[in-house]
């Protein structure tokens, strides 16, 4: 299954694309969608159409997206929720299924805590994907939400199976 992770932001996106198999997880590539333009609009359709070159050129299988949060700068919120918009709206008109992820989640499940320090969300994704070359700090969050997805996914297939066997 190939996976690719996406960590939204108006002025930088980021964006991971692993490949996930039983019991292993590699890296195929990782970057970062830079906005440009001058005004909302503008910037947001240079992510669009970059977000778009990143699907053409991976050809991922299933997305994952980090949820917003709230934090005190409510036009910053809001600009974030724009941009995630623009990249769920480009995921979608893609034909991908999207898994969406809250920040603890995606630090709980690669890190272990829910809590984690962006240097320690670094380190597990290098040493998840060993000689990985990180294209900043929003490329490796989107190779976490990604690698989150692949370990999420595998539980719920893994749940669905079950319960297929168990109806008989």
């Amino acid at each position: 299954m190939r996976v690719l992770g996406v960590d939204p932001g108006l002025r930088n996106m980021g964006w991971g694309v692993i490949d996930a198999m039983p019991g292993r997880i590699t890296h195929v590539a990782n970057g970062v969608c830079h906005s440009d333009g001058d005004n909302l609009g503008e910037r947001l359709l240079s992510l669009y159409n970059q977000l778009i070159e990143v699907i053409d050129a991976w050809a991922p299988e299933t997305a994952a997206i980090e949820q917003t949060f709230v934090n005190k700068d409510a036009v910053g919120t809001l600009k974030l929720g724009q941009a995630r918009g623009v990249a769920l709206m480009t995921l979608a008109q893609a034909g991908l299924p999207v898994g969406e992820y809250a920040p603890n989640a995606v630090k709980k499940t690669v890190v272990g805590v829910g809590h984690a320090a962006k240097d320690q969300v670094d380190y597990m994704v290098r040493l998840q994907l060993p000689g990985v070359k990180l294209n900043g700090p929003d490329a490796t969050d989107a190779l976490a939400i990604a690698m989150c997805h692949a370990h999420q996914s595998r539980g719920g297939r893994g749940l669905e199976q079950a319960l297929a066997r168990a109806k008989g």
